[in-house]
């Protein structure tokens, strides 16, 4: 077998991901040797932010959810809101997780096999989600819990 091919394999993007979280005083847990997860202080309420890396397919995922949650959801409400906040987000997007009942912002990489740039690029992209989850949290928040429309949501949030 190659050496680089088997210096690839051994490569698992989640220890640089692991050693971001660390040297921000972050604390996280590696449930296994391809996922982390770490809890974030945010604005408005804290944020779990999950990682699982897929070996075979060189993908990383990240899922940040964000604690907002209630008994009942208007599910027509809950996808109109969906497409209009994924319309014009260039990086990821917006879910709902109907089995935590909470909204959830998802983006999955591709890693190329001489990943230099991987610190920055992941560092940017937790750094962003974070930023659009901090931006959609109240939006979420009045149509999950006060019940306002999602395009009068969406426009108090623009405006804010």
């Amino acid at each position: 077998m190659n050496v680089a091919l088997e210096q690839q394999n051994l490569y698992n993007p989640i220890d640089t991901i692991e050693y971001l979280f660390a040297r921000d005083n972050i604390s996280c847990d590696r449930r296994k040797e391809g996922e982390l997860v770490a809890e974030v202080q945010g604005k408005w309420d804290n944020m779990l932010i999950f990682f699982a890396f897929e070996e075979h397919m060189r993908c990383l995922h990240l899922s940040c959810l964000l604690n907002i949650e209630t008994a009942t959801v208007d599910r027509s409400k809950m996808f109109e809101l969906l497409a209009l906040l994924n319309e014009n987000l260039w990086l990821g997007h917006f879910s709902y997780w109907s089995e935590q009942k909470m909204p959830i912002f998802k983006h999955s990489m591709i890693l190329q096999d001489d990943e230099e740039l991987f610190t920055g690029k992941i560092g940017k992209i937790i750094e962003l989600a974070i930023m659009e989850c901090e931006r959609v949290y109240p939006i979420f928040n009045a149509v999950m819990r006060q019940n306002v429309a999602p395009t009068q949501a969406l426009y108090k949030g623009m405006v804010m």
